[in-house]
């Protein structure tokens, strides 16, 4: 009886070693459990906020490209393809898991694509450089171009001017133009007159006047006299210039020596001299370079 109750009692302490044994193996997989449950959320909220980290400096470097390629007016292949390589490196990391070596992956690209872009930054603030230099350059070319333009046209219109001066002056003049009625006798001499009845022909003199810018050669001028009706005496023929007419009474032909010059001319009367004034104008072309008037009684 004795050993039967020792057994019994024996047996009921190793039940409750091991139900004691049982419980601390439940708290503490329990304890382990939740630390392990705590480290993995910790993890995965360190991990996004390093995924989230990674993005923000993506999406920094890639502004920083717009704006470089913005300030090129021609387009630099290189920040273009270094700047598609980001966009490829944002949009794989948004759709990446969560794991370590998944951000250290994009993390390790990330460092590389930065030292990419301090060498081609460093290259385009130094291209910058250059087009500003070559700007500044092109402009002050532009500057003396506009101003040689400028000077090129001022001497244009001088010369044009000047031309026009010459041209103005090249022509013949005439000095001393008289005109009177003459009596003509059978001998060839004459005699002046103011007796319209008594003349035979009105006598048309002026002198030639030495012009240096007129070259020698055969000249002709227009003589018009007009008789107190303003009828064109001699021939009273017409020539046009341009849009201006002009009725003549002869035409004065001489060869002209780059001298003075001494001419007459004589005008037969259409049917008999009018009592009146008498008017002589003298032409060059269509311009009128003399006149003066008599009077026969």
């Amino acid at each position: 009886m004795e050993n039967s109750n020792a057994n019994t009692s024996n047996g009921g302490s190793g039940l409750k070693i091991a139900v004691v044994i049982l419980l601390v193996l439940f708290v503490g997989t329990g304890i382990y459990t939740f630390n392990l449950y705590k480290n993995n959320k910790e993890n995965e909220t360190a991990l996004i906020k390093e995924k989230n980290q990674v993005m923000t400096d993506l999406n920094v470097m890639a502004k920083q490209y717009d704006v470089a390629i913005a300030e090129n007016q021609v387009a630099n292949e290189d920040l273009l393809g270094a700047r598609e390589r980001i966009q490829g490196l944002i949009d794989s990391l948004k759709v990446s898991q969560n794991s370590v070596n998944s951000l250290w992956g994009y993390r390790t690209k990330f460092n590389a694509l930065q030292k990419e872009m301090d060498v081609l930054m460093a290259e385009n603030s130094q291209l910058k450089s250059q087009n500003s230099l070559l700007s500044t350059s092109l402009d002050s070319t532009n500057v003396r171009l506009a101003e040689r333009n400028m000077f090129s046209d001022s001497l244009l219109v001088q010369n044009t001017q000047l031309a026009e001066v010459v041209e103005n002056a090249a022509v013949l003049q005439t000095v001393d133009l008289k005109g009177f009625g003459v009596i003509e006798r059978n001998s060839g001499k004459l005699i002046p007159t103011e007796r319209a009845r008594r003349s035979d022909k009105i006598r048309v003199c002026f002198t030639i006047a030495k012009n240096a810018l007129v070259g020698a050669g055969d000249k002709e001028l227009y003589i018009q006299v007009l008789d107190p009706r303003s009828n064109v005496l001699g021939a009273n023929e017409q020539i046009q210039f341009g849009e201006k007419i002009l009725n003549y009474s002869l035409v004065s032909k001489f060869n002209y020596e780059n001298r003075n010059l001494n001419i007459c001319e004589f005008i037969a009367p259409n049917d008999e001299f009018e009592e009146g004034r008498y008017i002589v104008n003298v032409f060059n072309k269509k311009e009128l370079i003399s006149s003066t008037e008599f009077t026969l009684e």
